[in-house]
């Protein structure tokens, strides 16, 4: 079983560094594997973890946020406007002290944030 993970996992990125090759990138990156997933015929899979990296991307951020946020004694709070008739994120800055950052998990990812 792990000889053939092996060998679908360079497969995959062998298609992924290809493509990056003639991009003339050095570098493969999340989307680079989805890509090679969906020219390989697993869009199913690609499409799965586009979705999930979308979600780690967006929670890392909001991580990063709450960091700057510590440090800076202010903290970006988003809530949902609808008073217009449309729902909008709006952000709010707040001050805050002493307050740590929630640490990242998988749980994170799954919850929607909006008040």
């Amino acid at each position: 079983m792990q000889e053939c993970v092996s060998e679908f996992i360079s497969f995959v990125t062998g298609e992924a560094s290809d493509k990056c090759h003639k991009e003339k990138r050095k570098t493969v990156n999340g989307d680079d594997i989805c890509w090679a997933l969906g020219s390989l015929g697993f869009d199913e899979y690609g499409q799965s973890l586009k979705r999930y990296l979308s979600k780690y991307r967006e929670a890392e951020g909001e991580r990063a946020n709450q960091n700057r946020a510590h440090y800076s004694g202010h903290e970006e709070i988003r809530i949902h406007d609808s008073s217009n008739g449309r729902a909008a994120p709006v952000a709010v800055r707040v001050q805050v002290q002493g307050v740590s950052p929630a640490p990242f998990s998988y749980n994170n990812l799954m919850e929607k944030r909006t008040i």
